[in-house]
């Protein structure tokens, strides 16, 4: 099984069929503030859905495609960060995460995501990684900034979330970069 150590407090482990009640009770105890930006929530709302998605995850993973890890804080899973996306052509990938609101403000989802960029640029070989975040979600959106991603541009009516559509801010780093900010 898939553990990346990230720090004393902070581990990444890849999600599967044993972490599905975990994953169902983190989604349900935060639906109403993770809903505001993440559209596929009206779409979880049962346990089966919850092992569907974890087995198609399942099957990215062994095929190479992308890796979906639970945050785990000093033992608990809190959130999740994945490599969604992974283009070997162009040898880039796309981040994503989400976050118990109870614990925002620690430092958790920075030295995750910092741990998942280091896994895609290394591990996976990849040249650049992408976090795309809609414009208006502030929180999210400073976890590349402050990990120094540039901000590329921005793609209009990139989402649909529930009756309005969501422009995202597209950041980028590239291996070159990252190895220079470290």
């Amino acid at each position: 099984m898939f553990t990346y150590r990230v720090d004393d407090e902070v581990a990444l482990k890849l999600v599967t069929q044993r972490d599905a009640e975990e994953v169902f009770d983190l989604i349900e105890e935060n639906r109403e503030h993770l809903r505001e930006w993440l559209g596929w929530l009206d779409f979880s709302t049962d346990m089966s859905v919850t092992r569907k998605v974890i087995d198609m995850n399942l099957q990215k993973f062994i095929q190479n495609e992308a890796l979906d890890t639970a945050i785990i804080y000093k033992g608990k899973m809190v959130g999740k960060v994945s490599i969604n996306v992974i283009n070997y052509a162009n040898k880039t990938a796309q981040l994503g995460y989400m976050l118990g609101s109870k614990y925002e403000g620690r430092g958790i989802m920075t030295r995750a995501v910092k741990a998942m960029a280091d896994i895609a640029l290394f591990e996976y070989d990849l040249h650049k990684v992408e976090i795309h975040a809609a414009e208006g979600n502030r929180k999210s959106r400073a976890i590349p900034e402050r990990l120094g991603f540039i901000q590329e541009g921005t793609i209009r009516s990139a989402e649909w979330l529930y009756n309005h559509y969501v422009d995202h801010v597209v950041y980028g780093m590239l291996r070159k970069e990252w190895l220079t900010r470290k």
